[in-house]
């Protein structure tokens, strides 16, 4: 198990990972990933001071998950060995819950990222897309390592993980996934209907 200032680091820049996501033709240059992070934590920070309310923010955190996050890769990893095995009716919505899912449980931590920083220090090719390394300044926090990987195997370029000071989110996923269906004895169906409540 993570510390708890991890799980709060893990959380928040989690969080940050559902908005801070590549546009279309994904930053070439550290120069131009650097204009793109500061643009995208920008936009957090207005959704954030807008005074909507919790459930209105979600809402809306889903929705840049939804459009720029690669769920469908995401949600078959974190399903892993079991995703084989599923119809494709129960992959389409255990997609969707994980959707929800991972946009509440992190959403909820967004209003601790208000007044925190992000440098992205570099960009870099790697064999499955781009890697960006950031550094990440909060309030009342030592700043920390986050590093962003994104790919276009979905078409266009998109995020699929993220690592906070080596800690890998997907895994994380992955494992609590597994654990959460294994005590349900392996019942797709029923972890699909509580992971709509869940988060």
């Amino acid at each position: 198990m993570l510390n708890n200032a991890l799980n709060r680091r893990h959380f928040i820049a989690a969080g940050l990972a559902l908005a801070v996501l590549p546009a279309p033709a994904f930053a070439q240059t550290e120069a131009a990933a650097k204009a793109l992070v500061t643009s995208v934590v920008s936009d957090i920070n207005r959704v954030i001071e807008s005074g909507k309310s919790e459930k209105a923010m979600l809402r809306d955190f889903e929705k840049i998950f939804a459009q720029y996050a690669d769920v469908p890769i995401m949600a078959r990893y974190a399903l892993g060995a079991d995703a084989r095995t599923a119809s494709p009716a129960q992959l389409k919505q255990f997609t969707a819950a994980f959707q929800g899912y991972i946009s509440r449980k992190y959403g909820r931590r967004f209003r601790e990222f208000i007044g925190g920083e992000v440098d992205v220090r570099n960009a870099r090719k790697i064999k499955a897309g781009f890697e960006v390394r950031t550094m990440v300044k909060l309030r009342g926090s030592a700043p920390f390592d986050v590093t962003f990987l994104v790919s276009d195997k979905s078409g266009r370029d998109k995020f699929y993980n993220m690592f906070i000071e080596g800690v890998n989110l997907l895994l994380t996923e992955r494992t609590e996934i597994g654990a959460m269906l294994d005590a349900r004895k392996g019942n797709l169906n029923q972890l699909i209907t509580d992971l709509k409540k869940t988060g």
